[in-house]
């Protein structure tokens, strides 16, 4: 196939689709809409940003061909930042098609429908549904209880809000950083050091920490000492050591030890019940309630599970 009649059949799709629909680009994950086709570019809008951007034939021609040269598969990660689009736009022709598993764009014999656009009507959506994680539980109900409280002025808030807040922010912590060594665990096979990774929201690299710890001591001693280091100049009192020395003395601790005493606060219990009863009653609320506050509301919950997905979303930085 030729790409002149590769470009028509893209031009086609692009005319074919709802003015609402939505498309996402494969390394960033940033939301754009296709807003004019001509006859040699296509015409997106970003939605976060609203700025318009130009896509050019003899662009998408490069990486029609770029695939075609690496046996009908291309390394996403291989475009420049400013590339990013080309390949979501192509992925609605038939017979292009994009694998976040392997982030490969990729061209195939049979058609392929587009996994990357969002409408309102669209058969291609993405159907939303709740993350079964505690931490977007417990983020629901902190977002809830933000906006309830004054929380600019902590010193005039009841204790029991303040009890309620504690809670809440300790289980998110708790969660988020669960969720965070799970999202590590997996990026650490993805970045590469000198190479930073870029998201929307920050960046990541792969750094490198040192662990030490000491052979057995006599082995130490021995060693230092044929270097000539004097045993007693390496030598240190043993915390541990000392507290055996005390249970069997009458010498007290604070003839040994600087004493000195800090005081804290710990979340002692949770009520699990009451957060999820909580948490129901702001469903159930979405649900009963119609007009402007319903879909307020509605836009709060979807803004903050869009937040929690992307956090956990990446770009590989590597560039052509």
């Amino acid at each position: 196939m030729t790409f002149a009649s590769t470009w028509s059949n893209l031009l086609a799709e692009c005319e074919a689709l709802e003015d609402d629909a939505t498309l996402i680009t494969p390394l960033s994950e940033q939301r754009f809409r296709i807003t004019d086709v001509q006859e040699h570019r296509v015409i997106v809008e970003f939605v976060d940003s609203e700025e318009s951007h130009p896509l050019q034939r003899e662009q998408f021609e490069t990486l029609v061909g770029r695939v075609q040269d690496g046996i009908a598969e291309f390394e996403l990660d291989r475009l420049p930042p400013e590339a990013d689009p080309y390949p979501a736009v192509l992925s609605l022709h038939p017979r292009f098609e994009i694998d976040k598993q392997t982030g490969t764009l990729s061209e195939t014999d049979d058609p392929t429908p587009s996994q990357l656009v969002r409408g309102s009507s669209s058969e291609s959506d993405e159907e939303r549904t709740e993350p079964d994680l505690a931490v977007y539980s417990d983020a629901l109900l902190l977002v809830d209880a933000l906006e309830r409280y004054d929380v600019s002025e902590l010193e005039e808030m009841e204790t029991v809000s303040l009890v309620n807040l504690y809670t809440l922010l300790s289980d998110v912590q708790r969660d988020a950083d669960n969720l965070r060594g799970d999202v590590a665990d997996v990026l650490l096979d993805r970045v590469h050091h000198d190479q930073p990774v870029h998201g929307q929201f920050g960046s990541v690299q792969r750094t490198g920490r040192t662990y030490r710890s000491l052979r057995d001591e006599d082995e130490v001693l021995e060693t230092l000492e044929d270097a000539g280091i004097p045993r007693e100049r390496v030598t240190s009192v043993d915390s541990a050591k000392v507290d055996e020395a005390l249970e069997v003395t009458e010498v007290a601790p604070s003839d040994v030890y600087e004493i000195e005493e800090r005081e804290y606060v710990r979340k002692a219990e949770v009520d699990e019940e009451e957060k999820k009863t909580r948490l129901q009653g702001l469903k159930d609320r979405l649900a009963a309630t119609e007009g402007g506050e319903a879909e307020e509301l509605r836009e709060e919950i979807e803004e903050l599970e869009r937040r929690i997905n992307d956090l956990t979303s990446f770009r590989s930085g590597a560039e052509v």
